[in-house]
């Protein structure tokens, strides 16, 4: 089937739901943005929010721009919020994340995963593999991409390393990629997965979820 574009309909887990982000979601991820262990690692393009009301107008500028929709040719996003629905996790129904599918090229079937963060209490949590099982099973089994692109700045190897655990592989470094706000160039480490090593992620990511969740 030609590839689809994200249906913005929430995607609905045992353990997670993403909901395409709001204006009224904006103070919960302001929350998370001001944890400065965030930016230690190398995280995002911005700078560490000043501000509580800082990290608010950060979280609308990078999560919640007018008038960027996906427009299937490259441009635009959909970003979600990360709610959690396994009380193992937390209490039902907090937010404890974000994460965004962009630049989807309907021709080429590709499209970019990424903005992905998370509050410092859910790092190395089911919380990431429940969410991405949720956004590549949307991204291959709903929409028909072929290929979804997943990358992150050289310095930071935490993220790098979550990458990878999804089973993605990795590609190769574009060196001075991207400017980030600061002035300063980052290289960016790209990963893949194709839609025929879904099936083995899909295993791998159900599987860690079942021994970080045991029933």
């Amino acid at each position: 089937m030609p590839a689809l574009l994200p249906t913005g309909e929430p995607l609905a887990g045992p353990q997670v739901r993403l909901e395409p982000l709001h204006e009224r979601d904006l103070l919960l991820l302001g929350k998370l943005l001001r944890d400065p262990e965030l930016y230690a690692s190398g995280f995002g393009m911005h700078r560490q929010a000043e501000s509580f009301a800082d990290a608010v107008s950060l979280a609308r500028e990078r999560y919640l721009r007018p008038g960027d929709v996906l427009d299937g040719r490259g441009g635009g996003r959909l970003a979600y919020v990360v709610h959690i629905v396994d009380p193992r996790l937390g209490e039902p129904g907090t937010v404890v994340g974000t994460s965004t599918l962009a630049e989807a090229d309907l021709t080429n079937e590709k499209i970019h995963l990424g903005n992905t963060v998370y509050g410092r209490p859910w790092w190395g949590s089911a919380v990431n593999p429940a969410a991405k099982l949720l956004l590549l099973g949307h991204c291959f089994d709903d929409c028909g991409y072929g290929r979804v692109r997943i990358q992150t700045d050289v310095v930071n190897k935490r993220s790098a390393a979550a990458i990878e655990r999804l089973g993605a592989v990795r590609e190769g470094v574009a060196r001075r990629d991207q400017r980030r706000e600061d002035g300063t160039f980052r290289d960016t480490v790209m990963f893949s997965i194709l839609a025929t090593e879904w099936p083995a992620v899909r295993a791998g990511l159900l599987a860690r979820i079942a021994v970080q969740l045991p029933g």
